[in-house]
């Protein structure tokens, strides 16, 4: 079995904790900013101070799309707090999406970057 498969095995189509501190560590805000890693319970607040409840989030997947969101979209076509948490729904929720929209997100992005995922760290 691979470690890809291992990993999938434990967790499925999902962030575990150190693959999403993983992926957050890259990631830069509009400034050059590093974005910050926050807890599962900090993003399940923020969300919850505007109203939004998650039907499709497992494991760190929420807490991933917030960060990934932050990272690209906010202060740009997302202008503060309560739309970011409104298109981390969207992302997560989207009608025609799928469950593991965000595992695969990072994935193909990884990929597209030429960025090896050493999937035996995340075990």
């Amino acid at each position: 079995m691979t470690a890809f498969e291992e990993y999938v095995d434990q967790y499925g189509f999902h962030f575990n904790r150190k693959l999403y501190e993983y992926a957050v560590s890259m990631m830069r805000d509009r400034n050059g900013e590093k974005v910050e890693a926050l807890t599962r319970d900090q993003v399940k607040e923020k969300l919850q101070n505007y109203g939004v409840e998650l039907e499709n989030d497992r494991g760190y997947d929420a807490a991933y799309v917030y960060a990934m969101k932050r990272s690209d979209d906010f202060e740009s076509s997302i202008p503060d707090e309560r739309h970011l948490a409104f298109g981390v729904k969207d992302f997560l929720d989207d009608r025609d999406g799928y469950p593991t929209k965000a595992f695969d997100h990072f994935v193909v992005d990884s990929r597209g970057k030429e960025e090896p995922i050493f999937w035996e760290d995340f075990l």
